[in-house]
């Protein structure tokens, strides 16, 4: 786990000299210091020059980057891991290549010279790479398949230049960084940017499972893997398929304990975690497991971490925290994201990672399942409204809708009010956007009065949701389920979940291993029909049916909440002070970018309990408090 940058300059004129380059690419890789506290590597090679911030797991003596091959031919820098190196490099080795170290990232090197691109289909594990080869002058570069580690790059004025932070592109001389509004809007929509599109202009995010190549001034990118599709009903039965799924879970687990460094589990209490443990529990001598609690009750799960602690008798780590209090990280934290990106529980996932790096420096985590095995709330919600739109008319508005406004508002973790009035606005939705629709801060309509100048993406739906539309109709299959399970984990899991995994445990120079994204398991569970993922109401069907031999029933049969955040008192109090002033109406006349009166009111509704607005102030605020940081050029 580490930080990489690096640049290809046009030479023909001339380059800069090799001070010069090397002060440059110093700039970069030290912006990421934090990714790579134990070493810097520099490495230029004509008009090419890659950087390396490490944090060392594997092969501590040797491992250092940038790392080239014997016959210095190719030069790589390298983020993350790849598990099954150790197999990959007794293959290479058979095969004639003189193997060096020790590393996983000599692998990388061996995979480019004997294979070329078809390489990356060996390669099982985390990561995003880039690599150099001077004997054709090509830059070829990949990101793993669900983009667990990030890699962004631009081409500018005939400079291409990459890195696993927007701040560190952001030292190399010659680059602009302007945000258009149409940003601003997608952002607002999504509460993050989608991939490929980044909050700057012309700068971008390799997709995940894409490799890129630059040679000659272009840039060619294209995919190597994808999620399959559904298949037929499996011949196996249920308790077969759920046998096959605890061993390809269980090697999952194993492979990511590979390090020479202490090892740890993000431990909530859920199905997902918990699973994680209870297999790591049979691999390892009592494991290390990291939890947070609040001392607020209504927020506070950490007694089933605790419960699955006991069970398998783990050292566990907990820390209790006032959920109220951590509003006061919110501004430290939302700047120091290269993107803004508004999901709450940021905060508690910074919190869990300071924990837990101070015991190892790598931990398993549970993420995966929701979008895999379909556990989010939304996908019974899809089947819902499914039937709901099969209604008559009448009693759809006469009677339903007129019920929902007889609903209490609320300030706590469930607003019924606002739960109803979602699901109708999802429902009335095309099927391709219904779900986004339950999950956007500001719909298209609620957009048309937000910006204090038109916005270019708001010419109809279509153009605001394009990422959205674009995924959901990818998937080869008829199964409206699964295509809504390719844009959860495609979008939702990607430039979300993921993003704020790897940004807050990074802050901390932790890396975060997923076993449930392990390419056997991922292929497993995508190529089974949905009903063995949402069997009715039953979310995560098999994964419990699976997981039901190694936890015990409070654990199974507990609802799925995640880090709870007080996000609408917090809005009222703690935080009403940053409300105020970064969404007062001098504030924002003088900025430009809102409409003062339109913003005015959702924070006057909001405080008044007329209406909770939550999810759109939060957003915001997120946004504001980054712009306010960054201080971004924006252009129309």
């Amino acid at each position: 786990m580490c930080g990489i940058a690096g640049f290809v300059l046009p030479d023909a004129s001339g380059l800069p000299p090799e001070e010069t380059r090397r002060h440059w690419l110093s700039r970069m890789t030290g912006a990421m210091a934090h990714r790579g506290p134990d070493g810097e590597g520099l490495h230029l090679d004509g008009p090419a020059a890659l950087g390396h911030r490490r944090l060392s797991i594997i092969d501590l003596a040797a491992g250092a980057q940038p790392m080239a091959d014997a016959d210095g031919l190719v030069v790589v820098t390298f983020n993350g891991e790849i598990y099954n190196y150790r197999e990959l490099k007794a293959r290479f080795a058979a095969e004639g290549f003189n193997f060096r170290t020790q590393s996983d990232t000599e692998v990388i090197l061996a995979a480019w010279l004997l294979r070329g691109e078809a390489g990356l289909d060996l390669l099982e594990g985390m990561f995003a790479f880039a690599l150099w080869d001077r004997r054709t002058r090509t830059l070829f570069a990949a990101r793993d398949r669900f983009g667990k580690k990030p890699f962004y790059y631009t081409l500018q004025n005939g400079i291409f230049a990459f890195a696993s932070e927007l701040t560190a592109l952001r030292e190399l001389p010659g680059l602009r960084f302007e945000t258009p509004l149409s940003a601003l809007a997608r952002f607002a929509a999504y509460e993050y940017i989608p991939t490929p599109e980044t909050i700057y202009k012309d700068v971008y995010k390799l997709k995940p499972g894409h490799f890129l190549l630059y040679r000659d001034g272009a840039i060619t990118t294209a995919p190597y893997w994808d999620m399959p599709a559904p298949g037929p009903e499996p011949e196996a039965s249920e308790d077969e398929l759920c046998d096959r799924l605890r061993l390809l879970l269980a090697q999952a687990v194993k492979r990511r304990l590979v390090a020479d460094v202490p090892l740890g589990v993000f431990l909530s209490g859920g199905i997902d975690s918990s699973t994680v443990a209870a297999l790591m529990a049979g691999m390892a001598s009592r494991i290390k497991t990291f939890s947070i609690g609040f001392s607020e009750a209504s927020y506070d799960e950490s007694r089933y971490a605790r419960l699955i602690a006991s069970r398998y008798a783990t050292d566990h780590h907990e820390r209790i925290l006032s959920a109220d209090a951590c509003g006061d990280l919110l501004p430290e934290i939302v700047s120091r994201f290269d993107e803004p990106m508004a999901d709450p529980s940021i905060v508690p996932t910074y919190l869990l990672s300071q924990v837990t790096r101070e015991n190892v420096t790598v931990a398993l985590g549970g993420d995966g399942p929701d979008e895999l095995f379909y556990g989010y709330e939304y996908f019974p919600a899809f089947v819902l409204a499914g039937l709901y739109d099969r209604l008559p008319a009448f009693a759809r508005r006469r009677i339903i809708e007129p019920l929902t406004k007889l609903l209490p508002q609320s300030a706590g973790y469930v607003n019924p009010r606002f739960v109803a009035d979602t699901f109708l606005a999802g429902a009335a939705a095309p099927r391709w956007l219904r779900v986004q629709t339950w999950l956007s801060a500001f719909s298209f309509a609620a957009q048309e009065h937000l910006w204090a100048v038109p916005q270019t993406l708001l010419g109809a739906p279509e153009a605001l949701f394009a990422p959205t539309k674009a995924l959901f109709e990818t998937p080869d299959t008829d199964d409206d389920l699964a295509r809504v399970g390719y844009v959860f984990a495609r979008q939702y899991m990607l430039d979300y979940i993921l993003v704020k995994v790897d940004r807050c445990s990074m802050m901390h120079s932790l890396e975060v291993r997923a076993p449930f994204l392990d390419r056997d398991v991922a292929e497993f569970v995508c190529r089974l029909p949905s009903r063995y993922k949402l069997r009715g109401s039953k979310r995560k069907y098999l994964l419990k049916k699976a997981a039901a031999a190694i936890l015990p029933k409070e654990i199974l049969n507990r609802g799925k909440r995640g880090f709870l955040i007080p996000t609408a008192s917090w809005l009222r109090g703690r935080l009403r002070p940053q409300v105020d002033a970064l969404l007062g109406a001098s504030y924002l006349k003088q900025q430009g970018i809102f409409d003062p009166k339109t913003v005015t009111g959702l924070v006057a509704e909001h405080a008044s309990g007329a209406a909770d607005h939550r999810k759109k102030l939060w957003t915001l605020l997120v946004l504001q408090l980054w712009l306010d940081h960054h201080k971004p050029s924006i252009i129309p």
